[in-house]
């Protein structure tokens, strides 16, 4: 039989999504009338929003909240509260705030309300640690304890991923010390292994989606779980440490437990094998102390002193500041056991436990990453390192084999051994997986007022012959005549001379003149310069919608997931302009075939234009027998500047 005193430290919680809004009457209900708002740096839009909620109940505000909660900043506070006469206080942020609203509560008794946006959990703790003299001391009082708590959601969704980690991980390892305290009771048990549990399951879930609400809210929930269990079970070796490693050498907070955390798991495992076997299985991983590690190291966190600052000669001197003071922890500690548990943090060493094969990807990953920390352009570093990182992902996500593995390798060989200057075969690749028409995408966005842009296609050729206004580029090939006349301008619509357009097209069966073996020479492509008016005109015929090539690793590709290979018809245009932003683009035939369905993806409503049907003379005199088509447009691209 288990024998267990349970002590619950009364506290309100409100928790969903917009629940920041009852903050004024969660103040009122404390008998606040006059607020003193705290917040800290980078917490601008969080801290507007509780001010708007708030109103005119906030008559003044301190925003220097700092790690660690130094004493001195404390004063400031203090200063700035008692000249308000505020009487009510409420904070907004993580771990730094909450500790300066608890610091200011314990010399005021005024009652507190608290905003969390991190997973830090001491919003729900009596305990307060103050920094003075680079030292930092621990104390617990009911007095320190916040009345309310209000949890919204909405607050952590732009909390970066990075911090989601180190912060998540802190509310572990209050899990985690609740678990092994001699406090411990089953209620607090159910709770930590909850919350280790939802952070678990949460934090690689935000990796793959940032605005993860339901991953955001677990996590949430779980910071809430963990704090109430350190509430009421204490501290041990892991706060200890951190504890010093902060206030003596001012490393941050929440990164320092996440280091930390797994190398404790690792020395205090031999003393309590049962806290371990159930935190590994809240995990969901065999050991405990090394699946944490590995947990951190899949998602990017850090997993060395040494990467947060911490000097490799203040190991010895934090070790025996963290046992100079008797405190309950599992086994017995020794400065020479702490010191080489600090050792092995520092170095980032992996405890020891059975490795897995997540295990073994996430250092491989990590070894990848790690070589291009080197390189000079820092663009490049991060563009290879997220490739990395994506496709490292990829692999273990979908459980790629070596024969699958090669299949892909064999495709992208075949893909660049047909690749030419006269097919693009990779081009192609990238158009049918909609990633060209991505990069237009992102890349052209930004100037609305200009017309949109298209991908450039496989079969562009650099310098096409010049063509004279009024002359026919298709060279006599048969196909419905169009007569195109175009306008070239800016922004405001003024007209641009001299702008140079590359223009190509399809024929009537839907070839490139590239793709034509009998064809000589270029036909179907013309360059042309815009006149005084910004306007130029041009023969060809109406372009016809097409398969792209079938015959190659794209082809097959298509053929295998029951893919068309149709193109939309249309024209390509490429414009350029001194002073302007170069504008490739195309022009699909309003009552063509495939909008619905271009197999690059590359038809964008507002480049759907009528190609009009026609009799009779032509605008420049010829005479057409039969219908033919018309295009009018007028092109806007953007200044330079713009």
């Amino acid at each position: 039989m288990r024998t267990f005193v349970h002590t619950s430290h009364p506290a309100r919680v409100v928790f969903g999504s917009g629940t920041v809004d009852r903050l004024a009457g969660e103040v009122r209900r404390l008998g606040g009338k006059r607020v003193l708002l705290v917040s800290g740096p980078a917490l601008e839009d969080a801290a507007r929003r509780v001010r708007d909620a708030l109103g005119h109940l906030v008559v003044a505000e301190f925003d220097g909240a700092a790690m660690h909660t130094p004493v001195d900043v404390t004063e400031k506070a203090l200063a700035v509260l008692r000249e308000a006469d505020a009487d009510c206080l409420v904070s907004v942020g993580g771990g730094s705030t909450t500790g300066l609203s608890k610091a200011l509560a314990l010399r005021t008794d005024l009652p507190q309300v608290v905003v969390p946006t991190t997973y830090a959990g001491s919003e729900v703790t009596p305990v307060l640690g103050e920094t003075r003299d680079g030292r930092k001391v621990t104390q617990s009082s009911a007095a320190i304890l916040p009345e309310t708590v209000v949890y919204d959601v909405d607050l952590t969704l732009s909390l970066p991923l990075a911090t989601s980690v180190t912060s998540g991980v802190n509310a572990i390892a209050h899990a985690v010390e609740a678990l092994y305290s001699p406090d411990a009771d089953p209620a607090a048990d159910g709770r930590a292994l909850d919350a280790i549990s939802r952070i678990a399951r949460a934090l690689p879930r935000l990796a793959v989606d940032p605005a993860d609400r339901e991953a955001r809210a677990d996590l949430l929930q779980a910071a809430w779980f963990a704090g109430t269990c350190l509430a009421g079970a204490g501290m041990a070796l892991h706060h200890k440490l951190c504890h010093t490693l902060g206030g003596s050498f001012d490393l941050p907070h929440a990164e320092t437990h996440t280091v930390i955390l797994p190398h404790v798991l690792a020395y205090n495992a031999p003393s309590a094998p049962d806290v371990m076997r159930r935190i590994a299985q809240a995990l969901d991983v065999p050991d405990a102390a090394s699946g944490l590690y590995d947990l951190v190291a899949s998602l990017g966190g850090p997993t060395s002193l040494r990467e947060l600052g911490m000097p490799e000669s203040g190991l010895a001197g934090a070790a025996g500041l963290a046992v100079a003071t008797p405190y309950p922890n599992p086994r017995n500690l020794t400065a020479e056991g702490v010191e080489k548990l600090l050792t092995d943090a520092w170095d980032g060493r992996r405890p020891a436990g059975p490795a897995t094969t997540d295990t073994v990807l996430a250092q491989l990953t990590e070894q990848v990453v790690a070589s291009f920390a080197q390189a000079p352009d820092a663009r490049l570093r991060d563009l290879l390192s997220g490739l990395v990182r994506h496709l490292h992902a990829y692999v273990a996500e979908h459980d790629v084999t070596e024969s699958e593995w090669a299949v892909a390798i064999d495709h992208l060989t075949r893909t660049g051994q047909l690749s030419s200057p006269t097919r693009q075969e990779f081009v192609l690749l990238s158009d049918v997986l909609g990633i060209s028409s991505a990069v237009d995408l992102l890349t052209n966005s930004r100037t609305p007022e200009t017309t949109p842009s298209a991908v450039l296609g496989p079969f562009y050729v650099e310098g096409p012959p010049e063509a004279e206004h009024g002359s026919d580029i298709s060279d006599g090939l048969p196909g419905t005549p169009l007569w195109v006349d175009v306008t070239i301008a800016d922004t405001t619509g003024e007209p641009l001379k001299d702008a140079v357009v590359d223009v190509w097209q399809a024929d009537e069966d839907g070839f490139y003149d590239v793709q034509l073996p009998d064809q000589e020479g270029p036909v179907l492509r013309s360059r042309l310069r815009t006149d005084a008016d910004g306007r130029l005109t041009f023969w060809s015929i109406l372009p016809s919608h097409y398969p792209i090539p079938g015959d190659g690793p794209v082809g097959q590709m298509l053929d295998a997931v029951g893919r068309h290979h149709y193109r939309a018809p249309h024209l390509h245009f490429m414009i350029s302009a001194p002073g302007h932003r170069r504008l490739i683009t195309q022009l699909f035939v309003a009552d063509g075939s495939h909008l619905d369905s271009d197999t690059v993806f590359g038809v964008k409503d507002p480049l759907i234009v009528a190609f009009a049907p026609q009799t009779g003379p032509a605008p420049d005199g010829r005479i057409v027998d039969g219908k033919w088509r018309q295009l009018r447009h007028t092109f806007h691209i953007a200044r330079m500047v713009d």
